[in-house]
């Protein structure tokens, strides 16, 4: 039997709602899971009960803790995901632009468009990232866990912070990258943990651009190995999301990512 429920857990500037999940026997391994674009929905809870059935200290703390939360439900994210993919890639590198075609939005659909919008910016990401060492940290102290093995794993958005963690926390054992975006190539260096990727071969934007992440870290002697799954799209693993659930794919996935957090706490 797992202890699970809600907990709060300090950031870099704030106090994050989170889900924990403890296993049978601590202290234990750590692991922080790291969630997608939809917060801390019931199937991040359920990642996290899965982790901790396999003997791991599993906590997924809710980024969008505050005033996002009154905007990031999952209506509003389905309204401001509908204006994002309207947007051109010269919006996206003119702040001007996009205020502009804000403005053109409905009054009910603005407020979405705008957060999710906020979300996506590497400013807003690096504070989530700095939120998520500081939480680590924090977590390195709890007595239920080992603090000499802590790892991450994040999906989407989550998928892309990871990466961001691994360059700010050097003390991360492993982290383990969902269909997210590859840490800056100027930050690489800083990175300490082995890293697994994983990805879908549907995914162009995202997994086109892995083998040349995968070289400048070979470069670096960085330990980095992945794995691409043929007709996945992006979110693959999410089985609550039936449009772009890889049911193969995810039943390959999992026990890979456990395998490579195993080896790397040994």
């Amino acid at each position: 039997m797992t202890e699970k429920g809600m907990t709060k857990l300090a950031g870099a500037h704030r106090t994050l709602d989170s889900y924990r999940a403890l296993p049978a026997r601590t202290p234990a391994p750590l692991v922080l899971v790291v969630h997608e674009i939809f917060g801390l929905a019931p199937h991040i809870r359920e990642v996290c009960d899965r982790f901790a059935a396999e003997g791991f200290v599993a906590v997924g703390p809710d980024l969008f803790t505050g005033e996002l939360a009154a905007v990031m439900t999952p209506e509003n994210i389905q309204k401001g995901r509908a204006f994002l993919q309207s947007l051109t890639p010269e919006d996206f590198r003119d702040p001007a632009r996009v205020a502009r075609r804000l403005e053109d939005q409905p009054p009910a659909s603005r407020p979405a468009a705008q957060a999710l919008f906020h979300v996506l910016q590497p400013e807003t990401r690096r504070g989530f990232a700095l939120d998520l060492a500081a939480a680590m940290t924090e977590l390195r102290k709890n007595p239920a866990v080992d603090p000499a093995r802590t790892g991450a794993v994040g999906f989407c958005m989550g998928g892309t912070l990871v990466g961001l963690l691994a360059t700010l926390d050097p003390k991360l054992t492993a982290g383990v990258i969902f269909y997210g975006e590859s840490p800056p190539e100027a930050d690489l260096p800083k990175v300490q943990a082995r890293l697994l990727g994983l990805y879908g071969g549907e995914d162009h934007r995202i997994t086109d651009g892995v083998p040349a992440f995968a070289q400048r870290m070979a470069a670096l002697g960085k330990p980095f190995e992945y794995h691409v799954y043929p007709g996945a799209q992006h979110a693959f693993f999410n089985d609550t999301r039936a449009p772009t659930y890889h049911a193969e794919a995810a039943r390959d996935a999992w026990p890979r990512t456990l395998q490579f957090l195993r080896s790397a706490f040994h």
